[in-house]
């Protein structure tokens, strides 16, 4: 009678274990790849005021590189399943803090990028949003000293916005 019960409760636990399902998705992606294969991404042109002309190829790099090493999609020229494309709309310095002498001690970057999303898949899903990111830097030290760390740590702050805006489920 032990046996039959320890076998039953044994089947049981196997046939349940078999019914359940439990899915991770480690990419942090919530892209169905049997119908999304590919993405395009525009060249993301400077509308801004302030011109740094280094940034575009930056931004261009950065959110191809995102999107071929974070998922499975083939990044293409021009109409993809899924599709990027917009403008660097702003970029920008203000003085952040000033110091006892009334002096400005920090000044803030920001960039600015609108965005035009659409899914061919899930046109529902389309969107035009804008996204920014600043960074801040001492007022002793020149723009051009540390502009490009600054502006690529803002590019991807930016681009890491964009993707969870556009694929990943957060």
């Amino acid at each position: 009678m032990k046996k039959h019960f320890i076998i039953l409760c044994l089947t049981v636990l196997v046939w349940g274990l078999h019914a359940c399902s439990v899915s991770y998705k480690f990419s942090g992606t919530s892209i169905d790849y049997t119908k999304t294969k590919t993405i395009s991404i525009d060249k993301f042109p400077i509308r801004a005021n302030y011109v740094w002309s280094p940034m575009e190829s930056m931004f261009y790099n950065s959110i191809t590189d995102a999107f071929a090493q974070k998922t499975k999609l083939k990044v293409l020229k021009k109409d993809g399943d899924l599709q990027l494309a917009g403008e660097i709309v702003e970029y920008s310095q203000t003085n952040k803090s000033i110091s006892s002498d009334g002096y400005s001690a920090q000044v803030q970057l920001k960039i600015a990028v609108n965005v035009r999303f659409t899914n061919n898949q899930k046109h529902e899903e389309d969107f035009e949003q804008r996204f920014s990111a600043t960074a801040e830097y001492d007022s002793s030290q020149q723009l051009s000293a540390v502009q490009e760390e600054l502006v690529q740590e803002m590019i991807d702050d930016i681009v890491d916005q964009i993707f969870n805006a556009t694929v990943a489920n957060w």
